[in-house]
């Protein structure tokens, strides 16, 4: 097991990602920010509260999205499903997509296909905090990313949060 990011490298990423966003995203009015359900809400969580100190006067409309059905792996498997909460139209504005770990783009494909259940965006963007950059088989890719790595396919990412995994780091298993 290989320590691809530690805690303080984790808070530091996650700070420039949300600064990345606003010099992206000047006006926050029309941007809306979706994490994906299930471990994409850690980030997108401590995402949202990075903006809300960098920016408190302005209003940072957030989301989270179930994708569990929108999978083309579902039918695979018997899969439990987590809660969409999009109190807000998606119609016209910039959408932020947040997950942990881009690997095949697969999930991000199924993120797209939900989305549209919601309105026509008018941008979708995508932030993760691992880019694991040459295991694609959808032309997917990042426009914010905390770390980008190589690995090979039989290598795993684990992105560790507090929240759940009792401590905050990214590893190589």
């Amino acid at each position: 097991m290989k320590t691809i990011l530690s805690a303080e490298q984790m808070d530091l990423s996650i700070q420039r990602l949300a600064h990345q966003m606003l010099e992206n995203n000047q006006d926050l009015e029309n941007t809306v920010i979706i994490g994906l359900q299930p471990r994409g809400i850690f980030l997108s969580d401590r995402i949202v509260a990075a903006l809300k100190s960098i920016v408190p006067q302005q209003k940072i409309q957030y989301g989270r999205l179930d994708i569990t059905f929108y999978r083309d792996d579902v039918r695979n498997s018997l899969h439990i499903a987590n809660t969409t909460d999009i109190p807000f139209s998606i119609e016209g504005k910039s959408v932020i997509l947040i997950d942990d770990v881009l690997y095949t783009g697969r999930t991000i494909r199924a993120a797209l296909d939900a989305l549209l259940d919601f309105g026509r965006p008018a941008k979708v963007s995508l932030c993760v905090l691992i880019d694991r950059r040459f295991s694609r088989e959808l032309p997917i890719q990042p426009d914010f990313a905390g770390k980008a790595i190589d690995t090979i396919i039989t290598d795993k990412v684990k992105v560790n949060w507090k929240e759940k995994d009792e401590k905050d780091e990214v590893v190589l298993v």
